[in-house]
């Protein structure tokens, strides 16, 4: 009986599933696709697998990861919401990995390499949105910056410290997808992502952001529609979902005119996207309602990361000890930015909240 993994071509040549899709992929993708079989490789050589190409071996690997599951439990910008609606880390992620996917279909690009970058992209987030980063990047020695600490997930971190084991591309779409406040489109050729798909990402991320995050201001009534830059929508769009359309419209239109190798918004696209974007830093993340939980949040996790330093023993049953021969500071730091929000809420309360006596 012929192995499922097996199928023959009409010349009797046996090949892998996964060769046969690799060849419909050169057939198939733009000349400006990075096809599967072309990666750079992973940094722990393995055998290829028979059934999938490289890049999608890499989205299913960080899909079943324990890091992409607990992003379902990370607020996005508002902490602790009520509401059913509010995005977290994991909704952001879908969302970035959907628009991705339609640009890159568009474009006759691998979708498998964009939808592993995009699912990959924010593991290294910290519990409490802006909040957690923030406190980290002040009290970890170096710095924090969660683009850093995505990669060190999927390196070092999952697996019990072994890491995905991933491509260069999806390593180094996940490294510079983020742009902070800075250049959307970055004039340094060293911070943006060597491959299209990445750059993709890179795009997708503020489109999604930026409009969910004025979408879910506006159901916590921190803002209302009047609120917002007039000028920018007059551009973009009155609604939600024309704006993420209208600037999907606008990646894909100027790509083709730069025959598929540019990805970038249009210069009126890409101003009004800077200045909404800037509008949600002054007039929603440090917004009073919001920025007070911040404040609270940025203490709770300054909090654990002392006492876990004070308190090693601790620190090792409770997190398992993975990475022992990396330096303290260094392991708290990944435990605490993998935590959840309820987790790092729980945790915090467990040691430092004094608990009611039982009366039996």
């Amino acid at each position: 009986m012929q192995s499922p993994q097996l199928i023959v071509t009409e010349s009797g040549r046996k090949m892998t599933i996964r060769e046969m899709l690799e060849q419909e992929e050169r057939a198939r993708l733009s000349p400006h696709a990075k096809l599967s079989a072309e990666t750079r490789g992973r940094m722990v050589p393995e055998a290829a697998c028979k059934l999938r190409p490289a890049y999608q071996h890499d989205r299913d690997s960080i899909l079943h990861s324990k890091s992409f599951r607990r992003l379902k439990h990370k607020t996005q910008v508002f902490l602790a919401p009520t509401g059913d609606h509010y995005r977290t880390r994991l909704t952001h992620t879908l969302e970035v990995s959907q628009i991705a996917r339609t640009i890159a279909r568009s474009l006759r690009l691998n979708e498998d390499l964009t939808e592993a970058i995009a699912l990959g992209h924010d593991l290294g987030h910290t519990p409490f949105g802006h909040a957690g980063e923030a406190v980290l990047n002040e009290i970890f020695p170096g710095g924090f910056r969660h683009p850093e600490q995505s990669l060190r997930v999927v390196d070092m971190v999952e697996k019990d410290g072994r890491g995905l084991n991933l491509t260069y591309e999806v390593r180094d779409g996940i490294l510079k997808h983020s742009k902070g406040e800075g250049e959307i489109i970055s004039s340094h050729a060293d911070t943006m992502p060597e491959t299209l798909e990445g750059q993709i990402v890179r795009v997708a991320d503020i489109i999604a952001y930026v409009n969910h995050d004025i979408d879910d201001a506006i159901r916590a009534e921190v803002i209302s529609p009047q609120d917002l830059p007039q000028e920018c929508i007059k551009v973009v769009g009155n609604s939600h979902s024309r704006r993420i359309n209208a600037m999907v419209m606008d990646v894909i239109g100027v790509a083709l005119k730069a025959d598929g190798c540019v990805i970038s918004l249009s210069p009126a696209f890409l101003e009004a996207t800077v200045k909404l974007r800037e509008f949600l830093y002054q007039e929603v993340y440090f917004a009073t309602v919001v920025y007070a939980n911040f404040i609270k949040a940025s203490k709770i996790l300054k909090e654990l990361y002392y006492y876990f330093l004070e308190h090693e023993e601790e620190f090792m049953r409770e997190s398992g000890g993975i990475n022992a021969d990396q330096p303290l500071e260094h392991r708290v730091c990944d435990f605490i930015a993998g935590m959840t929000d309820r987790y790092a809420f729980n945790f915090y309360e467990k040691i430092f909240l004094p608990r009611p006596w039982l009366i039996m």
